[in-house]
């Protein structure tokens, strides 16, 4: 299936050329037309390799050739070269390097050989065995509240059944060795009977949809009290252990306090301003995904390589 494709045209010798180039979830292709008519084709593949493709055809003159290079000027656009014979005639994007993506993969594949990089690579992987357990409980109690949801329309009924199977998750855990409880699963339970008790207590399920709202500002405040009395001296810490690197401390858990309350004021608008049926949608399939994002942005901007941990 193509996802997109690009149209880079130039003349030449009066006649019109373009390029389009197109890419699917695992190919890559570049056609080459003149004066409307496919002359010619290359295609990739991102498994293998992402390269300059280059087109090479004849011209009038049988003894000069004209050759067109497509190649990726940054990570989200391709830019064209044009060559008679051996000059430059023409380039889409002057001063910009169509070998951009050839030569950071190229840059990657070589940091992959070296001896730190197979270490941080065993050190991911021991930390996924330790903690995916963890992450599928909480996945699967994300996916029991909204499979009861939309199979009952009962959004009381789908927290009381995720408080179940939060508990049962506790019983498990002392008859297991793997960690069950290490993610958020035991913080979301607990959240979940709030807000079932609020959605009893006040009659309106409502109080259900505010479950990422309470967390949101709960799990705000008590990340913006270390982050800013304690300077995450607490927090950061604890983070550290699930990161690549360390983080500068309290900058990184006052920003992740100041995510939470960002993060509770959209799921309190959703929740007021859409219906049950779209909040329900929202909360499953777009919260998690869109925090991830954030939560990435801000590691990536209070990140230190060469901080050393602080208790």
């Amino acid at each position: 299936m193509r996802l997109w494709t690009y149209r880079r045209p130039f003349a030449f010798d009066n006649d019109s050329y373009e390029i389009r180039y197109s890419f699917s979830f695992t190919t890559y292709t570049s056609r080459l037309y003149k004066n409307g008519h496919l002359i010619d084709e290359l295609t990739g593949n991102f498994i293998d390799e992402l390269k300059v493709l280059t087109h090479t055809i004849g011209t009038a003159d049988a003894s000069n050739t004209l050759s067109v290079s497509v190649g990726y000027i940054n990570w989200l656009t391709v830019g064209i070269e044009v060559y008679y014979n051996e000059a430059r005639i023409y380039a889409s994007h002057p001063g910009k390097d169509i070998y951009f993506a050839d030569k950071k993969l190229q840059k990657l594949s070589d940091a992959k050989d070296t001896e730190a990089f197979k270490q941080e690579r065993q050190k991911q992987s021991v930390q996924w065995q330790k903690n995916k357990h963890s992450i599928f409980a909480d996945i699967g109690l994300g996916a029991a509240f909204f499979i009861v949801s939309k199979t009952t329309g009962d959004l009381t009924l789908a927290a009381f059944t995720s408080i179940a199977l939060g508990l049962a998750l506790v019983v498990i855990q002392r008859f297991v060795k793997v960690d069950l409880l290490g993610g958020f699963a035991v913080f979301g339970t607990v959240m979940l009977l709030i807000s079932a008790l609020l959605s009893i207590t006040f009659d309106s399920e409502f109080f259900v949809q505010l479950k990422g709202t309470i967390m949101g500002i709960l799990g705000a405040l008590v990340l913006l009290t270390d982050g800013l009395f304690r300077k995450g001296r607490y927090f950061a810490p604890r983070f550290e252990r699930y990161l690549n690197g360390p983080v500068k401390h309290q900058p990184f858990v006052v920003g992740l306090g100041v995510l939470g309350l960002l993060m509770a004021a959209t799921n309190y608008a959703v929740a007021t301003l859409l219906s049950e049926d779209q909040w329900l949608t929202y909360t499953t399939f777009i919260d998690m995904p869109l925090y991830l994002i954030l939560f990435f942005i801000l590691i990536s901007k209070t990140s230190q390589k060469d901080a050393t941990k602080r208790g």
